[in-house]
């Protein structure tokens, strides 16, 4: 087998071996869960229960209130307590607090739906809709959306990204090793609602037994292949991995539908499985605990809205002071300044750093080494996009393209100066779009 990538790129270490064999458990049964209202990129829900209210296992407390949102379900079976703004891992935001009853009664709504021979794909795009499935790799994005393009883009691939390439997590790896049926079958679903024929699963080589696996999944199936990745981050990004598959570049400004393709996760494909054959929405995810911060490093099947402090005790506390608790991996992924906050959604993982592997080094000055322009998977200049940031000249650095900027850190990663080329660009970008919506 041929292994394929992408120009640019770095390669951290993977630190994945605390976890990469150890099976998927399910944590233990949280006691009271904080479900946010918002989860995923859009606009947030409006709650539909009170306090007082008695709510069951995959009841909707949540309604979507625009095109770019899902409704949210509760995980467990008890009574409101609150419905209240509180800390989530993305910002504040208003969160429905539910104090479970301990017996898991399961909602009257949550019944098979059918199967993907029988359902149109307009059944399948309302399912998932209404089962709140969003973007299981992390950034959340509505499901439904991304399977609803315009008329005038038409699709001819879906790829699932299997690449998994942040270092540390370990959830996605697992999911194909111990569930490839349901990934397969969520993948289908998915094709049928986009009526395409053809699709990939994109794995890195160095999870050599989840290719074997499911290339044995798709052995049967018509239009479904598994194409090995070279391991290097961020291969797993979209126009990165649109590309390694299938030669085809996103072009600037541009959305991976313009070149006739849509992405999606393997974790999300199999909480589309689970969807149509249950009938249960999104209120469970695997995610991975791990990091020389925690005693006892887990791959856990976890509730929507348990708490990190409480899955942290779970894998046996923490191991000395904690330095950070990042949601997600050490390149993208979002630190915390606090584990009072819910597991939600885009939970991939939690990484507690030590003390010592959280200390950042002090920036030195840009030496115009070029590093960062030679790695950059989206072929940008981040050392001046960075520079245009730091002087408060958006303008600038938004002609140096940098909207197209991925964020995936690749350029902080291999700066010998350790320059803040990510945080900068991040908060040049955040001032162009809010600057873009103030005019419009």
């Amino acid at each position: 087998m041929g292994f394929l990538s992408f120009r640019g790129g770095v390669h951290p270490p993977h630190f994945k071996e605390a976890t990469a064999r150890l099976k998927v458990e399910k944590a233990k049964e949280p006691q009271i869960v904080t479900i946010p209202l918002q989860q995923h990129i859009g606009a947030p829900c409006e709650p539909i229960v009170k306090v007082g209210d008695k709510v069951k296992v995959g009841q909707k407390i949540g309604e979507a209130t625009g095109f770019v949102s899902v409704p949210v379900h509760s995980s467990v079976s008890g009574e409101v307590k609150q419905v209240t703004r509180l800390l989530t891992p993305t910002g504040e935001t208003t969160c429905v607090v539910i104090e479970s009853d301990g017996l898991n009664t399961v909602h009257e709504n949550v019944v098979p739906k059918g199967d993907i021979g029988s359902l149109s794909g307009k059944e399948i795009l309302d399912i998932i809709k209404e089962a709140g499935i969003v973007g299981m790799g992390g950034a959340a994005f509505p499901t439904h959306v991304k399977l609803s393009p315009p008329p005038e883009k038409k699709i001819e691939t879906v790829i699932l990204n299997g690449a998994e390439c942040e270092p540390y997590l370990t959830a996605d790896h697992r999911l194909m090793l111990e569930n490839p049926g349901d990934i397969v079958y969520g993948l289908k679903a998915m094709m049928k609602v986009l009526n395409v024929s053809k699709a990939y699963i994109g794995i890195e080589d160095n999870k050599p037994d989840a290719i074997e696996n499911m290339k044995k999944a798709v052995e049967k199936e018509k239009g479904i292949e598994v194409v090995g990745l070279h391991t290097k981050y961020p291969q797993g990004a979209e126009k990165q991995l649109i590309y390694a598959c299938t030669k085809k570049e996103v072009p600037s400004g541009g959305l991976p539908m313009d070149v006739g393709v849509v992405v999606n996760n393997v974790g999300t494909a199999a909480a589309i499985a689970t969807a149509i054959k249950t009938g249960m929405p999104l209120i469970e995810r695997i995610a991975t605990i791990t990091g020389k911060g925690v005693k006892e490093p887990k791959n856990l099947l976890v509730k929507i809205g348990t708490s990190f402090k409480e899955i942290i005790e779970q894998c046996g506390g923490y191991n000395g002071n904690p330095g950070k608790i990042i949601m997600g991996g050490p390149m993208m992924g979002l630190a915390q300044y606090t584990d009072e906050i819910p597991v939600v959604k885009g939970t991939s993982g939690i990484l507690v750093l030590t003390p010592e592997e959280a200390r950042l080094p002090e920036p030195k000055p840009c030496i115009r080494c070029g590093k960062c322009v030679e790695i950059c998977p989206a072929f940008l200049q981040p050392l001046y996009i960075s520079a245009y940031a730091l002087q408060n000249m958006h303008e600038t650095a938004e002609k140096y393209n940098a909207l197209d900027c991925i964020e995936c850190g690749s350029c902080s990663f291999i700066c010998p100066s350790k320059r803040p080329l990510l945080q900068s660009i991040r908060v040049s970008k955040r001032e162009i779009i809010a600057k873009k919506r103030k005019t419009k």
